[in-house]
C-alpha cells in the first residue's frame, strides 16, 4: 500500500518533499499494517485465492529475462556471473568507434526511469506487447542511463545492443535510498577495502555485459566519518572503470554533500565538487534557477561538459516546467554551454500523451532537436542496414516473407533509425511520412509508410540520414526495396561533399525524372537484381556508385509519379500542372550500402557445434510441451562475427526425418533468402537472439510429431541471412521421451 501510494504521490512533487512524507507516513501506517496482519493472519490460505509465485531462482532455466541485484551480498557474491540468464544478459553491440572519449561539447545524457524498470523489456529474446516503451530519436542523444529504485540497476541488453548501435554510451545504476540504503552505506563505507572491493564489482558487471559505467546516486546521509571512503569508493570505481573499459564512464548524482548531508545543491558548488573532481560528470538535481548553469559553469573550468544540469520531464518542481515545456530548460542550459540531463522522458508514454504514443513522442522528442540540435551522424561504416524497426510491432518479417503475425517486442532488434523531421501540422505536407508498425514490412516489424497527395510534376522530398561515411576507392553499392500503388515511385537523393570538389547530390531512380532533374547533378538509373516479387509486391532496387575522395552527408526519399512512356499520354501529362494532385502510396522497407567485397561467406552447418540442453517435458495427458536451451559454436572455436540469428523449428513426423547432411525435401514455410530471392525450407519462426544461445519454452508438440529439428540461421549486419539448408541445426528426437 505505501508503495503504491509513493508511486502516485511521485508524480507531482519532489524528491525531497518525499522523502520527508516517506518517513511520515511509514510512522502512521506501519501500526495499521500490523494491527491488519494480527486481525487477519491466515488471508493468504483463503481457498479462493490462487496460491503466490514461487521466489525467482536465478538459476534455474526459464525464459530469459534481465534483473537488477538488490543486496551487498549478491553483489559480492558474484552469484549474478552462475546464473542461467546471465550469458543472455550480454550485450553484443559494440559501441563505434570503441573506446571513445564523448565529444568536447554540450551533451545530452537521457536516463530513462519508465515504471520503475524491467517492464517489457526485461524479455531478453522478447515479449508479446506491439505498444511497448521505446525510445528511437538515438541521433539526439549522447549518454543513456537505464535507472530503477533497486541498488543494483543492470541494463537490460536490448538498450545497450541498439544504444550502441547508433553510438550511445550506457549506464547501469547505483542508487541507495531510504533506511535500507543508509544501512548499506554503513556497510559499503565501512572500510576503505571494502569501498574499494564493491566498486570492483560494479566494473566487473558492467565490462560483462557490455555497458559503458555507472551512474552512483547515493541518496541517504552518510556519516562525516565514511566521506573518506565514500570518495575512495568513487574514485576507485572512475579509475577501475577507465582501466578495465577505455571510454567509459561514473557520474556523480546531486545528492550527498562533502559533509555528509543529503542536500540536493541544484549546482555544481564547493560541497558537490569534491565527488566531481574525482569521476567523469555531475548529474545536477533539476530543482535549479535560471542563473544555476552559468554558476556551474564557472564552477567546472575547462570541464564545463562534464555538468549535467537535470531536467525531469514530469515537471516536479523543474526549471521550465518540463513536460511539453521542456525546450525552455533545455535553452537555457544550451546558451551556458553545458551539458543536459533528462530524466524521465517516459512521462509521455506513462501519461498517456494524446493522439497517440507514436505521435507524442515524435512531437515530444522535436522539441528537444529544436533546442539542442543532433549529436549523431549515421551512416559512418559500412555495412549499414536499415530496415526501419522500431524494435516492436504486429507482424515480423524476413527479406519480404512474413514470418510472424502477432505481437512482439524486443527493442534488440532495432535497426538504425531514420532522422525524420516532425510535423506539426500535417495538413502543410501533401505526403505523410511515418514508421508504419502495422503495413507489412520487407524486414522486422516496421518500414517507412509514405500517404497522401502528389502533383503530376511535383515531388516530395524527407531526411533519412545524416551520415559521415567516407567514399573510398571502391564502388559502393546501394539497395532499397519499395512497394507501391499506382504510379507512386521512391528514389533516393545522395549529397556528397568534399574539401576539393564541393558539394554533388545524385538522384537514383527507377527512370529518367525529366520534372525535377534540373534539381540534382546527376540522375542514375537503377536496375533491379532480382525478379519482382508478386506475390509481396516487393521490388528491389540497386546501383553501384563511385564517389572516391566524397562524404556521404545526406540520404533524403523522394516521392514522385511515374511518367507515362507512351509519347501521347506524355503530352497529355505534360498539360497538367502540379494543381492536378493524385493519391500516392509507397512503402520503403529496407536501405542497405556495401561494398561488393563485402559479401558474407557462411560457414556451413558442419562448421558448427549445436547443443540442447535443460531438458523439461511438461503437458497434460494428449499433450506435450518441451522447454530447453539450445546454443551453438564454431568448431574452430572462433568466436562468431554474427550479430543475430533467427531460430526456426521443423515438426518432423517418421516419414520427414531429416538425416545428418542431407536437406529436407519437404516443403515448408519459407523466408525468400536476401542475396537470390529464392525462397528456402523452413519452419516455424520462434524468435531471434542476439548471443549464441536460444531458451525454448513451452513449445507444444503434436501426438503425430517424432522429432524436431531446430535451425540457427546466421545474419549479418549487412542484412542478409544464410540459406536456411546450409544453416546449422539441431534435431531433438521427441519418441520414447
Amino acid at each position: 500500500m505505501l508503495r503504491l501510494l509513493l508511486y502516485f504521490l511521485r508524480l507531482f512533487i519532489t524528491r525531497r518533499t518525499l522523502l520527508y512524507l516517506h518517513n511520515f507516513f511509514t510512522s502512521i501506517l506501519k501500526p495499521i499494517t500490523n494491527l491488519i496482519a494480527k486481525i487477519m493472519p491466515n488471508q493468504s490460505n483463503n481457498h479462493n485465492s490462487d496460491p503466490p509465485p514461487p521466489p525467482f531462482d536465478p538459476s534455474k532455466p526459464s525464459i530469459p529475462i534481465s534483473y537488477p541485484i538488490n543486496s551487498l551480498e549478491d553483489l559480492d557474491s558474484s552469484s549474478y556471473f552462475t546464473s542461467f540468464h546471465y550469458p543472455f544478459n550480454k550485450s553484443t553491440v559494440p559501441l563505434h568507434p570503441p573506446n571513445s572519449a564523448l565529444p568536447p561539447r554540450p551533451r545530452l545524457l537521457v536516463c530513462h526511469d519508465m515504471q520503475g524498470g524491467y517492464v517489457d523489456d526485461k524479455w531478453i529474446q522478447g515479449g508479446h506487447n506491439s505498444g511497448a516503451y521505446a525510445i528511437w530519436h538515438w541521433y539526439l542523444i549522447d549518454v543513456f542511463v537505464y535507472f530503477s529504485h533497486n541498488l543494483v540497476t543492470l541494463p537490460p541488453p536490448c538498450w545497450t545492443n541498439t544504444a550502441h548501435r547508433h553510438g550511445v554510451k550506457v549506464l547501469g545504476t547505483f542508487i541507495t535510498e531510504w533506511d535500507e540504503g543508509a544501512a548499506i552505506c554503513k556497510k559499503l563505507l565501512s572500510t576503505k577495502e571494502a569501498a574499494h572491493k564493491y566498486a570492483e564489482r560494479l566494473a566487473e558487471l558492467a565490462v560483462a555485459l557490455g555497458f559503458d559505467g555507472w551512474l552512483l546516486n547515493l541518496e541517504v546521509k552518510v556519516d562525516i566519518g565514511q566521506i573518506p571512503n565514500l570518495k575512495e569508493f568513487v574514485s576507485h570505481l572512475t579509475q577501475t572503470m577507465h582501466s578495465s573499459l577505455p571510454g567509459s564512464l561514473v557520474i556523480w548524482y546531486d545528492s550527498v554533500t562533502i559533509d555528509g548531508e543529503l542536500s540536493w545543491q541544484n549546482q555544481l558548488n564547493e560541497k558537490n565538487k569534491p565527488f566531481f573532481d574525482i569521476s567523469d560528470g555531475i548529474f545536477i538535481n533539476h530543482t535549479w534557477k535560471e542563473d544555476y548553469p552559468k554558476l556551474s559553469a564557472r564552477v567546472a573550468g575547462d570541464r564545463k561538459f562534464d555538468v549535467y544540469m537535470g531536467i525531469d520531464v514530469f515537471g516536479r518542481g523543474t526549471f521550465g516546467g518540463g513536460q511539453w515545456t521542456t525546450n525552455v530548460a533545455l535553452d537555457v542550459i544550451k546558451k551556458e554551454d553545458v551539458s543536459a540531463a533528462v530524466f524521465a522522458p517516459g512521462w509521455v508514454y506513462e501519461t498517456k500523451q494524446p493522439p497517440d504514443f507514436q505521435t507524442a513522442q515524435n512531437r515530444w522528442w522535436a522539441l528537444v532537436e529544436k533546442s539542442w540540435g543532433i549529436v549523431q551522424n549515421y551512416p559512418k561504416v559500412l555495412p549499414f542496414y536499415s530496415n526501419f524497426d522500431q524494435g516492436r510491432g504486429n507482424h515480423i518479417s524476413i527479406d519480404g516473407a512474413q514470418v510472424l503475425s502477432t505481437q512482439w517486442n524486443n527493442i534488440s532488434s532495432q535497426s538504425f533509425q531514420p532522422f525524420l523531421e516532425y510535423v506539426d501540422d500535417p495538413t502543410s505536407n501533401t505526403i505523410d511520412v511515418r514508421v508504419d508498425c502495422s503495413e507489412v514490412s520487407f524486414g522486422g516489424g516496421g518500414n517507412l509508410t509514405f500517404k497522401g497527395t502528389l502533383g503530376a510534376n511535383a515531388y516530395v522530398s524527407t531526411r533519412l540520414f545524416l551520415g559521415e561515411l567516407f567514399m573510398g576507392g571502391l564502388p559502393v553499392r546501394f539497395t532499397y526495396s519499395v512497394k507501391s500503388e499506382g504510379n507512386s515511385q521512391v528514389g533516393l537523393s545522395l549529397e556528397f561533399s568534399s574539401d576539393m570538389e564541393g558539394k554533388k547530390k545524385l538522384l537514383l531512380a527507377s527512370q529518367e525524372t525529366n520534372q525535377f532533374s534540373s534539381k540534382f547533378d546527376e540522375t542514375i538509373v537503377l536496375h533491379q537484381p532480382t525478379k519482382s516479387d508478386t506475390a509481396t509486391g516487393w521490388v528491389i532496387q540497386e546501383s553501384n556508385i563511385s564517389m572516391n575522395g566524397y562524404t556521404l552527408t545526406e540520404i533524403r526519399a523522394i516521392c514522385y509519379r511515374k511518367q507515362p512512356e507512351n509519347s501521347e499520354h506524355k503530352s497529355e501529362a505534360r498539360s497538367k500542372t502540379t494543381q492536378d494532385p493524385a493519391e500516392y502510396f509507397a512503402v520503403l522497407g529496407h536501405i542497405s550500402i556495401s561494398t561488393p567485397v563485402q559479401n558474407t561467406e557462411f560457414p556451413p552447418s558442419t562448421s558448427w557445434i549445436v547443443e540442447g540442453k535443460d531438458v523439461e517435458w511438461g503437458g497434460s495427458q494428449g499433450s506435450k510441451t518441451l522447454s530447453l536451451k539450445i546454443s551453438w559454436k564454431l568448431k574452430d572455436g572462433w568466436s562468431s562475427r554474427f550479430p543475430r540469428y533467427n531460430i526456426y523449428v521443423e515438426k518432423l513426423t517418421k516419414q520427414a526425418v531429416r538425416p545428418q547432411g542431407r536437406k529436407l525435401e519437404t516443403p515448408a514455410l519459407a523466408p525468400p533468402n536476401a542475396r537470390n530471392g529464392k525462397t528456402e525450407v523452413a519452419g516455424e519462426y520462434l524468435g531471434e537472439s542476439q548471443v549464441e544461445a536460444f531458451y525454448v519454452s513451452d513449445f507444444i508438440i503434436p501426438s503425430a510429431i517424432s522429432s524436431l529439428n531446430y535451425i540457427i540461421q546466421p545474419c549479418d549486419s549487412g542484412g542478409a541471412s544464410q540459406v536456411l539448408d546450409d544453416a546449422p541445426f539441431f534435431q531433438f528426437n521427441v519418441e520414447g521421451q
